[in-house]
C-alpha cells in the first residue's frame, strides 16, 4: 500500500481505509496498530480509520454482549500504546448507561482523550442495537481545530464554527448501485456550504452480505475532491496540507461502462470476503447452459481461484443438448473441474415413487420443481462429502417474481448475484467477455432464456422479455411507484397487474432465501422488508 502526499492547512492526515472482520477484535486492532506506525513514518500528525474499525461493521446483536463492549475497550487501550507522537481517530462501538454507542475515539500521547459518539441512527441494521449519543464534537490536533462526525450525522450538520479548520468523517458506508455519485455529490455540498475541508474515510471489504467500497476522499472547502481511495481495495494515503491540492477530474463511477465494471468487482469482494472470512475455500454451482449460472461461475473462478471451483451439469429428460454443450463450453473456458450427472433415473424413480401421490394428473409444478430440487440434492452431496460450498446463482428479476423453486434453485450457502435484474445479468456477461475473452459462449448470450423444466419451455411463454420485466420491477421496488404510475408510463396495464401480483404472493419465498449479496440500494428483507401475510394490495 503506498503513502500518496497532497496539501492543505499545515498538517498531515493519514487516511487508513482497512479491511475489517465482524467480531475479530484482536485481528482488527493488529491491522489498526499496523496502520498508526506506518502513518507515524511517514511523518503524518493524525490517523484516521473508519466508524466500528475495532468492532468490525455490522455487529448486530453482538453491541449487546457486555463483555464483547469491555473486550473492544481493551483493544483501544492497546492500540492507544502506539499513538505516542500522533493523533488516531478510531471507530469502536461504546457501551454506555443507556446501551452502545458507535463512537469515534480521539487516541494521543498514549491514552484515549475523547470518545464522540453518533447521534443519528438511521441504519436499520443499526436500529435496536445502538442508541444515540450527543453528536459531533471538535478537537484540536497540530494547533488545527476540527470537527469529528461519525457516520449519518455529516448529513445532518449545519452552521459549524467558523473556527474549525475541517471536518473529519468517519464512517461505514455500504455499496449499492448508484450510490457513489449521490454520496459524492453530497459530501461536495457540505464541504462547499460549510466552507471546510471534509475528511471521509470508510470501511471498505465484504461483510456477510454487505460490501463497504472504500473510495475515501478528501474535498476541499470549494467542494472538488483532491484525494481519492481506491474503491473495493484497501488503501492508505497521506493527505498533506502544504501542498496546492489538485482536484480528481475523473471518478470511477461515470460512466456506464464504469457502473457494471464497479458491480462486478463489488461481486466479487463480496464473495471473497464471505469466503475468507467464513473459513471456506472451495464453491460449487450447477452449471445449466443459462445466464445466471454462467455469470456466478465466471465470478467464482476469478475470485476464488479455477482450482477451487467446481461445477455440476445435471441435465434431466427436458434439457437441451445444446444447453450441456453451452456449460461444457463454459467450463473449459474457465478451466474448472466439472462432471455430467444426468438426472433423468432419479427424477424417474422419485416420480415413479410419488404415483400414488400423483398417478393420474397431468405435468405440472409439481414435476418441474422436483427436476430442480433433485439438482440441489447433487450439489449439496458435493458439499457434504468434499466440501464445494453450494453458490446460488438466482437473479432478482426470478425472485421478485417467485419464478423460482423454494428448496430446489432458491437454495445455496451464499448468492452473489440474487440482488441484480436479469439485464444486469447480460450486463455483466458482457463486460466479463470484454474483460476476459469471451469466455462465456455467444449462444449463451442470445438463445432465448428458458428453465428447461418441461418440453419447449421457454421464460416468454409466461412472461414479457425481460427488458420489460425489469423496467416495471425497477419502478416497482427500487422507485416504490403504484401501479397506475407505471400504467401512465406506458405500460401495458395487464402486465403490470400481473406482475405485481406475482410479487406480492411469493413474499414466503424470499423469506427463505439463502444470504443475497446486496448490490442495490433496495434488497429484499433490508431496505424492502414486507409483512409475511399481507393482503394490502394498492
Amino acid at each position: 500500500m503506498g503513502w500518496n502526499t497532497i496539501k492543505l492547512l499545515e498538517m498531515k492526515i493519514a487516511l487508513a481505509q482497512l479491511n475489517y472482520t465482524t467480531g475479530d477484535i484482536d485481528g482488527n486492532a493488529a491491522k489498526i496498530a499496523v496502520a498508526i506506525d506506518n502513518a507515524k513514518a511517514k511523518g503524518a500528525d493524525l490517523v484516521v480509520f473508519a466508524e466500528q474499525a475495532i468492532s468490525g461493521s455490522p455487529a448486530f446483536d453482538l453491541l449487546r454482549k457486555t463483555t464483547f463492549l469491555e473486550l473492544c475497550d481493551e483493544a483501544l487501550e492497546s492500540i492507544a500504546t502506539h499513538c505516542k507522537g500522533i493523533t488516531a481517530i478510531v471507530g469502536v462501538p461504546v457501551l454506555t448507561n443507556e446501551g452502545a454507542i458507535s463512537a469515534a475515539a480521539v487516541v494521543e500521547d498514549g491514552k484515549v482523550v475523547k470518545i464522540i459518539g453518533k447521534h443519528h441512527i438511521s441504519a436499520r441494521r443499526e436500529m435496536g442495537f445502538l442508541v444515540s449519543a450527543q453528536g459531533y464534537e471538535y478537537i484540536e490536533v497540530a494547533g488545527h481545530r476540527l470537527a469529528v462526525v461519525v457516520g449519518n450525522d455529516l448529513s445532518h450538520i449545519h452552521d459549524m464554527e467558523r473556527e474549525a479548520d475541517m471536518i473529519v468523517s468517519v464512517n461505514a458506508r455500504r455499496y449499492g448501485k448508484d450510490v457513489l455519485a449521490y454520496r459524492y455529490d453530497t459530501l461536495r455540498k457540505i464541504a462547499f456550504v460549510e466552507g471546510k475541508t471534509l475528511v471521509f474515510v470508510n470501511n471498505v471489504g465484504g461483510s456477510g452480505e454487505l460490501i463497504f467500497d472504500g473510495t475515501s476522499c478528501v474535498v476541499s472547502a470549494k467542494g472538488d475532491i483532491v484525494t481519492l481511495l481506491e474503491s473495493f481495495e484497501e488503501d492508505e494515503k497521506i493527505y498533506d496540507t502544504e501542498n496546492e491540492p489538485t482536484p480528481v477530474t475523473v471518478m470511477p463511477y461515470s460512466t456506464c461502462n464504469d457502473h457494471t465494471r464497479m458491480l462486478y468487482r463489488a461481486a466479487c469482494l463480496g464473495l471473497k470476503d464471505y469466503f475468507a472470512k467464513s473459513g471456506y475455500t472451495k464453491a460449487s454451482i450447477g452449471l445449466s447452459g443459462g445466464i445466471d449460472s454462467a455469470v456466478v461461475a465466471c465470478i467464482a473462478a476469478d475470485t476464488l481461484g479455477k482450482e477451487n471451483v467446481r461445477a455440476l451439469l445435471m441435465p434431466s429428460p427436458f434439457t437441451a443438448e445444446s444447453s450441456v454443450e453451452d456449460a461444457k463450453a463454459l467450463a473449459e473456458n474457465l478451466g474448472i473441474q466439472y462432471s455430467v450427472l444426468p438426472i433423468m433415473e432419479a427424477y424417474n424413480s422419485v416420480m415413479d415413487t410419488l404415483k400414488p401421490i400423483t398417478g393420474g394428473t397431468d405435468f405440472d409444478a409439481t414435476e418441474e420443481n422436483m427436476q430442480s430440487r433433485i439438482r440441489t440434492i447433487m450439489l449439496m452431496a458435493l458439499q457434504n462429502k468434499s466440501g464445494y460450498v453450494m453458490l446460488n446463482s438466482s437473479n432478482k428479476s426470478e425472485n421478485a417474481l417467485g419464478f423460482c423453486t423454494l428448496y430446489g434453485d432458491t437454495a445455496g450457502a451464499f448468492s452473489v448475484t440474487g440482488d441484480l435484474y436479469k439485464t444486469e445479468m447480460y450486463q455483466l456477461a458482457r463486460y466479463i467477455n470484454r474483460e476476459f475473452g469471451n469466455v462465456i459462449p455467444e449462444s449463451i448470450l442470445t438463445k432465448e432464456p428458458s428453465s428447461e423444466l418441461r418440453p419447449n419451455h421457454k421464460d416468454s411463454d409466461i412472461l414479457p422479455p425481460y427488458e420489460v420485466v425489469d423496467a416495471i420491477l425497477i419502478r416497482m421496488i427500487e422507485e416504490g411507484q403504484h401501479r397506475e404510475e407505471i400504467i401512465n408510463a406506458g405500460f401495458d396495464s395487464e402486465v403490470v397487474e400481473k406482475i405485481h401480483s406475482m410479487i406480492m404472493r411469493n413474499e414466503k419465498k424470499r423469506y427463505q432465501f439463502p444470504p443475497v449479496l446486496r448490490l442495490s440500494s433496495c434488497a429484499f428483507k433490508h431496505e424492502r422488508l414486507m409483512p409475511l401475510i399481507n393482503k394490502y394490495s394498492f
